[in-house]
């Protein structure tokens, strides 16, 4: 029997097709890797980051998507010092449209660059940006990316991270120059308007004017929202006759007005006659615990009524907090304009007659039933209307923080819906702080028993019965 020849020819054919086919296919890797590297950072990179810090909101690309103007995104940095977070959300905002081009400005080189854009007072921190387009521009200050806030309990320090946020209302502000206007009572004692709050309008690009009624026989023309904040006494009723001539005419009105000690507000409610909404007298107390908070039945955690400014709070299990509130009574309405139960007490609760005097949360004698309305919402076709909050303290930045900012959130949707939608609205910041699974000591030993018992013995019961069934093929 012959032993068969080595053909040199054939072992040399098959080692050229080898190293032809090996050529194609790295020119085939070569030529996906420059495609890929191509794309914008949106298209050629997923974001798996727990709080989606890489990605952008559908906010964002509706803003930016509908711009028709050049802007320019400065990203004041020094060499080697650049932020990974914010180099990959620049990526994802030049990838979105062609009118946005992303330039790094040097400080060591270009030290006078950020001047003209800053007050006297400001100080430009390493991985801030400057937005401009023509002749407008906003500084956002690192400060204003990552944002630290204190805990009221303790001395734990929670970081977030709100470039998106500060970035879409910086372009949104630069190429509209037409933006929202609106004005604050005063002259009756009224609070500013807490930090956050006011922090929350400068940020959705709406400025704000004080206003006072005693001097002026009407509401300025570009007035876009009445903003009335913890009034401390009641108005005239010259100023109550503007207010209501201003909502029926298509104004706008938000109210944040509770009960007053030593005072009542009763040319302020007047404006609510109308609409059958009737304040009643007092300060609500819950009887249900499940719906008040803080172990303090005067610290109400109202239900939430169906409105484009509540259902996203409802959908995503957030709880309002009002503390010291009056009950509303919504009744017969007389008008054109629909109205809306914004947030409701539980049917146990009922409002003490004793008000700040009051020397026990326990129902007495004359205590008025509930169940009561917290918030009101007042529509016209025509755009106009009011939003009522009957507290005038859940907006402050202690109730705030008790509620996770839903106190916030709930009063920037009722802006929202007065003043228009706004896409550049509503983007919240991305927290930073670690997550942290806690499981039982059950759940632990069950999981210890699968993942280092069950598992293992799977699949080794596997590997034998696989041995077994071989040797038998074998056979």
């Amino acid at each position: 029997m012959k032993k068969p020849r080595f053909d040199p020819t054939g072992a040399i054919r098959g080692g050229a097709y080898s190293v032809v086919i090996t050529a194609v296919v790295l020119a085939i890797l070569i030529a996906v890797n420059i495609a890929v590297s191509a794309l914008p950072a949106s298209a050629a990179e997923y974001d798996i980051s727990a709080s989606k810090l890489y990605s952008v909101t559908s906010n964002t690309k509706s803003v930016v998507g509908a711009l028709t103007e050049d802007v320019t995104i400065y990203w004041i940095v020094q060499a080697d010092q650049e932020d990974a977070v914010i180099e990959k959300l620049l990526e994802r905002y030049e990838g979105l449209s062609e009118h946005i081009t992303v330039e790094k400005r040097n400080p060591d080189v270009y030290p006078t660059f950020a001047e003209e854009y800053i007050d006297e007072d400001d100080t430009v921190y390493n991985n801030s940006l400057v937005v401009e387009c023509g002749e407008r521009s906003r500084y956002i200050p690192y400060t204003d990316i990552y944002i630290t806030d204190a805990s009221m309990y303790s001395y734990y320090y929670s970081t977030s991270f709100d470039g998106e946020g500060a970035i879409t209302s910086a372009i949104d502000y630069v190429t509209n120059p037409d933006q929202p206007a609106a004005y604050t009572l005063t002259g009756h004692g009224e609070e500013a308007l807490p930090a956050t709050f006011a922090d929350s309008l400068e940020k959705e690009n709406i400025t704000v004017t004080e206003l006072s009624l005693l001097n002026t026989d009407e509401i300025p023309e570009d007035a876009d929202l009445l903003i009335i904040y913890s009034p401390q006494s009641d108005i005239s009723g010259d100023e109550a006759e503007i207010l209501s001539g201003y909502v029926a005419s298509g104004g706008r009105l938000l109210v944040m007005a509770g009960p007053v000690e030593d005072a009542e507000l009763t040319n302020l409610y007047s404006i609510l006659e109308p609409y059958g909404v009737t304040p009643v007298e007092g300060v609500v107390v819950e009887g249900d615990r499940a719906h008040y908070a803080l172990t303090s039945p005067a610290a109400l955690m109202p239900d939430m009524g169906e409105s484009e400014i509540t259902d996203a709070l409802i959908e995503e299990g957030y709880y309002i907090v009002m503390p010291i509130a009056a009950g509303l009574e919504v009744g017969e309405n007389s008008t054109d304009a629909a109205v809306t139960s914004l947030l409701t007490t539980s049917d146990a609760a009922f409002s003490k007659l004793s008000g700040y005097d009051m020397s026990t949360y326990e129902k007495e004698d004359g205590d008025i039933d509930g169940p009561f309305s917290l918030g009101v919402q007042i529509t016209y076709e025509d755009g106009g209307g009011i939003v009522w909050f009957s507290s005038s303290s859940y907006l402050s930045d202690l109730y705030n923080a008790y509620s996770s900012g839903a106190n916030n959130d709930l009063t920037m949707n009722a802006v929202s819906s007065l003043v228009g939608e706004s896409e550049a609205m509503s983007i919240r910041s991305k927290s930073l702080n670690y997550n942290y699974l806690t499981i039982s000591g059950s759940t632990a030993g069950l999981l210890k028993f699968v993942m280092i018992g069950l598992i293992p013995l799977a699949f080794l019961g596997a590997g034998v019965a696989v041995v077994i069934r071989r040797r038998r093929l074998l056979k």
